[in-house]
């Protein structure tokens, strides 16, 4: 058989329609699945998709959530602003996921998570890329948050990778419905908005076959 390779977009703490896509994609130990962040906030269950990914292996990126959480999580010195903002994204959905104080093991995990994996043909990364600096000038920040400067990029970042992102919605961008990837020069986004009532589509993207999976 094959070896697959699945990435999945932004799961948001939802935990049910990540375990329906995952018997849809039905992957074997042959395969690797890959995940782009954001797995923690808005959804009812956050600590059990961390635990899941974490207890398989699965490799994940870094996303502008998880970069909240280890942040705001025991840092005494965030503003009172910034940590209400955060909890107000989605931020308490995941404390209450774990009955009010995030577990040391999932915090050391996600201390781990790298920014971008880079697959050869492919380049995985949770926000995108600030086209006008190197890999190596491009912050923590950037991998997680960039939007617009990415998005309109005029030519292809890489000239023989195609990047995959999350984290914006696909639905927000000019002429996308909700549901369906976006594509723009060099890039594919697969946040389908997960979390979203205006969407609700999960989506994983089989990258070996080209094949698209979706649950709403």
């Amino acid at each position: 058989m094959t070896h697959r390779r699945i990435v999945i977009g932004d799961v948001h703490g939802h935990y049910n329609p990540l375990m329906a896509l995952l018997d849809a994609i039905a992957p074997t130990s042959d395969d690797t699945v890959y995940f782009l962040g954001d797995l923690i906030d808005r959804g009812p269950m956050s600590s059990q998709v961390v635990e899941f990914v974490k207890q398989n292996a699965h490799p994940c990126l870094l996303g502008n959530h998880e970069l909240m959480l280890l942040e705001i999580i025991g840092n005494n010195s965030v503003p009172n602003s910034t940590r209400q903002a955060w909890l107000y994204s989605g931020g308490e959905s995941t404390i209450n996921s774990y009955g009010g104080k995030v577990s040391q093991d999932h915090l050391d995990w996600i201390k781990t998570l790298p920014t971008y994996i880079d697959l050869g043909d492919t380049w995985l990364v949770h926000a995108g890329v600030n086209p006008r600096m190197t890999i190596e000038e491009q912050t923590v920040e950037q991998f997680c948050w960039i939007r617009d400067e990415f998005h309109s990029m005029r030519e292809p970042y890489f000239l023989d990778k195609l990047i995959i992102t999350g984290h914006t919605m696909t639905f927000t961008l000019p002429g996308v419905a909700p549901g369906t990837i976006a594509q723009g020069c060099g890039w594919l986004d697969i946040d389908t908005g997960a979390y979203h009532p205006k969407s609700g589509w999960m989506t994983g993207l089989d990258i070996t076959n080209n094949l698209v999976y979706q649950v709403n």
